[in-house]
């Protein structure tokens, strides 16, 4: 008897990647809505409460289109939450204002100048609402008619639709029919269809079929049956980007540009063309500006050009506000000998609204742990956080959060449903923070090769571990 082949997916239960990134816990500001005022932890994020109070006022001045054109620069120690925040704003920003977010470090490419890159940035982050009327069909499904060839021809269809002083009978072909399966339409259901588009979009529930039990759910929306004409106008507003305005209309692939990523570098003739062509939409009241946030991280990376350019471009009428991060103190400035403040300009460090981050203290320390421990789906006993916490205190967040993951693949291990202090500390053991392993490369030095190739072969003599922990 030939012995029986199977699949991947019959021997394995394939699951899908569930991926927790560095601040995938965050969830916005964590301010009261009214007065601004933050919270001490909340949505992701603990203390700060000045630079989370400054950022919120930032982020409602950007949600009512009063501020643009202006830099704000994130200033403070590494690991004291300045991505965090900004990602903080990032949530709380409404869901057609454009975030762009961006590291110094990737506008230095082959593909394109520095200067192209940052200009494709700024203009990710201007939307254009876009005002529109289109003609819709809305009314109350009576009957749906489907028939169905037997040789799986196309299928085709009848609709009966009707508002509370007309109904018509219209005829549906198979691109229709698949539309209503898929949003699973019903004789009671309240729909609207555009005709442009063919897109149908489930309203509610009508009231007269409040008591058919067996179509309701938990979430059943109720609405009024629609009076007048089934075919009325309705006004149609959607964002797009100044970006994305440019690629459709700098290339033949143009649409499909945006998918492939492959811009490439944009004519200013087009930027141009299409900048006098929205300025006419806003005068006839098809469109308005969306000043939306830019978000360059590692600002420091930046060259003298790149500063020059970011000083002009904030003095463009479309300018979006641009928000900056640097961890730095008095260092050099890119491309120059001369030493500054977080490494930018003095002319461009005026210019500027700073927002300092200050280092957090133990208790804090222990809660963000905690926080992360949560979004990991990771049980940390008392003992465990509290060694946790003093690591944070001596190495530094980032290496606390990180011995979280490896002190739990220990304890899986050994079986065991929590992390105990014994798992943090073999992670400790195991994984060096930057401490201790520049302690070990000046100890060991000359057995590692230098920048003149030089270095001294042989064994180690010693233990390497440069720090002890104790619980």
């Amino acid at each position: 008897m030939a012995a029986q082949i199977s699949t991947i997916a019959e021997s394995k239960e394939v699951r899908g990647l569930n991926l927790i990134a560095a601040h995938s816990h965050i969830r916005g500001l964590g301010v009261q809505p009214d007065t601004l005022a933050p919270k001490p932890a909340a949505e992701g994020l603990v203390g700060q409460q000045k630079a989370r109070k400054a950022a919120a006022v930032i982020l409602q001045m950007a949600r009512e289109g009063k501020i643009a054109g202006r830099a704000v620069l994130i200033a403070g120690p590494p690991s004291t939450g300045k991505t965090a925040i900004a990602i903080g704003m990032s949530k709380g920003l409404g869901e057609d204002v454009p975030f762009t977010m961006l590291a110094s470090s990737e506008i230095f490419s082959l593909e394109m100048s520095k200067t192209e890159a940052l200009e494709q940035a700024f203009r990710k982050s201007i939307g254009v609402r876009i005002k529109e009327e289109s003609e819709v069909i809305e009314g109350e499904v009576v009957e749906i008619q489907i028939d169905r060839s037997v040789t799986g021809g196309n299928k085709q269809g009848k609709l009966t639709i009707k508002t509370t002083d007309m109904e018509t009978l219209y005829d549906m072909g198979t691109k229709m029919i698949d539309s209503m399966t898929k949003e699973k339409v019903q004789a009671g259901d309240i729909i609207s269809i555009d005709k442009a588009s063919g897109r149908i979009t489930k309203l509610g529930r009508s009231y007269t079929r409040s008591r058919d039990y067996d179509a309701m759910g938990p979430d059943t929306k109720f609405v009024q049956c629609p009076d007048g004409e089934l075919q009325v106008r309705r006004e149609v507003v959607h964002t797009v980007s100044l970006h994305e305005i440019d690629v459709i209309n700098s290339r033949t692939q143009g649409f499909l540009a945006l998918f492939s990523g492959d811009t490439g570098e944009i004519r200013s003739e087009v930027r141009e063309q299409i900048n006098t062509k929205v300025a006419e939409w806003r005068e006839e009241g098809k469109a308005e500006i969306v000043p939306g946030v830019l978000f360059i991280d590692e600002v420091h990376m930046l060259d003298a050009e790149c500063f020059s350019f970011i000083n002009r471009a904030l003095e463009d009428e479309l300018a979006p506000i641009v928000i900056m991060a640097s961890n730095r103190g008095q260092t050099r400035i890119r491309g120059t000998s001369h030493v500054s403040p977080h490494g930018l300009p003095l002319d461009f460090l005026d210019r500027l609204v700073i927002i300092s981050t200050q280092a957090y203290s133990p208790d804090e320390i222990r809660e963000i742990l905690s926080i992360r421990a949560q979004e990991e789906e990771v049980d940390v006993s008392a003992d465990a956080l509290a060694l946790l916490t003093k690591i944070g205190q001596e190495t530094g967040l980032r290496y606390a959060s990180n011995l979280i993951t490896t002190s739990h693949l220990l304890a899986q291990k050994r079986k065991a449903r929590e992390i105990e202090v014994a798992d943090v500390q073999r992670s400790f053991e195991l994984f060096y923070d930057p401490n201790r392993s520049m302690k070990f490369v000046s100890e060991f030095e000359k057995r590692f090769i230098g920048d003149e190739g030089g270095v001294e072969l042989g064994g180690m003599n010693g233990n390497p571990d440069a720090m002890e922990i104790t619980a």
